[in-house]
């Protein structure tokens, strides 16, 4: 059975820093395209990065350029988003995606089709 679990989000102050994980089981997370999507609240689910099956292409959204970057560790079966300079506007449950037969990276929800449940970051003073 496919299944995408995040975990790394908490409370932290603005200019601050997290490690987002998506780990993965019954999925080979280097034979798809990994996406990280933000949702705040009473927002849509956004595009924020994501990395290409190649594992050498990736997309940042123009919010979060300079500030996130995504990696694949391929022996953990793990895509990490590592977010730096944190401001209060990035305040969103933050999901991963694994897509199906898509391969190439897409900030459009529609191309991935396995979610996790999501983690909280809360970015506050």
């Amino acid at each position: 059975q496919l299944q995408l679990v995040e975990s790394g989000g908490g409370l932290v102050q603005p200019g601050g820093s997290l490690r987002l994980s998506c780990a993965a089981s019954g999925v080979t997370l280097r034979s798809r395209a990994v996406g990280w999507f933000g949702q705040a609240p009473g927002k849509e689910r956004e595009g924020v990065s994501c990395i290409a099956r190649s594992g050498h292409s990736t997309y940042y959204a123009d919010s979060v350029k300079g500030r996130f970057t995504i990696s694949r560790d391929d022996a953990k079966n793990t895509v990490y988003l590592h977010v730096n300079s944190l401001k209060p506007e990035d305040t969103a449950v933050y999901y991963c995606a694994a897509s199906g037969t898509y391969l190439a990276c897409s900030d459009s929800a529609a191309a991935y089709a396995y979610w996790g449940r999501g983690t909280q970051v809360t970015v506050s003073s």
